[in-house]
């Protein structure tokens, strides 16, 4: 069976089932943005560095940076300069360089954040399918849209929920259930796609399923959280677990 015969009129629905979860049924789809779409590291390390620069500070490394990334730029600038001082950074010498910081990375925004292998064509079979897709992120809604644009992301998703969309970001459960609120689905029927312990939280909290990938940042924690419901190795991947499932609703198979 093609991905088209999942094709529904208004949003297509597999049932899966997991060695380690009851078979669940997918609506829709919430996916990360930051290690789960995009490699946005480099990006967002180069701004950190020229923010730094411009306080006569030393230079991080790529995976100091990355270690940080999952709870928005306010947080990563703050655990940052954390290390770049030697100290914990009072909440106003955050507030001074975060406009600094978010103006570098505007300069910035897709010059070094391409999507990892199998994104692109997981998405456009997700699209064809008929599932709804939305990216939900704790990203501001300034860099979000931009970015998703530029690295050609944005067509696939019906929906956006940036970090400034609801009033609190994820770990908390608000931009899930805003999504499922938008597609008219329950919370058990939004798989959330991700790759950090952040995803697992918020998909609890909501009621949501979650999936999880292996690579990504995981704010610095190892590897996939052990609390997702599944590891999946590509976005390319979930389509064809998806199909697969749907294929053996039709068949009859259990």
């Amino acid at each position: 069976m093609t991905a088209n015969a999942l094709a529904r009129p208004a949003a297509a629905t597999a049932q899966v089932a997991s060695d380690c979860v009851p078979p669940l049924t997918v609506r829709a789809l919430l996916i990360d943005l930051d290690g789960t779409l995009l490699e946005s590291g480099p990006d967002l390390a180069r701004a950190m560095n020229r923010t730094l620069a411009e306080q006569g500070l030393g230079e991080l490394h790529l995976p100091q940076v990355v270690s940080f990334i999952g709870r928005g730029l306010a947080h990563l600038l703050s655990q940052s300069l954390q290390v770049a001082l030697g100290r914990t950074p009072a909440q106003v010498e955050v507030d001074a360089l975060l406009p600094r910081f978010e103006a570098h990375y505007e300069d910035l925004l897709g010059f070094d954040s391409p999507p990892y292998p199998g994104v692109v064509e997981g998405l456009g079979v997700l699209r064809e399918a008929g599932f709804a897709l939305a990216c939900v992120t704790n990203k501001h809604e300034r860099f979000t849209l931009p970015l998703l644009a530029k690295t050609g992301l944005a067509p696939f998703f019906d929906l956006v929920v940036s970090g400034d969309t609801c009033a609190r970001k994820k770990p908390h459960p608000d931009m899930l259930l805003h999504a499922c609120m938008h597609f008219g689905v329950t919370p058990a029927e939004a798989l959330m796609v991700g790759d950090s312990s952040n995803d697992v939280e918020a998909a609890r909290a909501a009621g949501c399923p979650v999936w999880c990938l292996p690579y990504g940042y995981n704010e610095g924690g190892p590897g996939v959280p052990p609390a997702a419901d599944r590891l999946i190795g590509s976005m390319l991947e979930l389509p064809a677990l998806l199909a697969l499932a749907g294929r053996d609703r039709a068949m009859g198979k259990p």
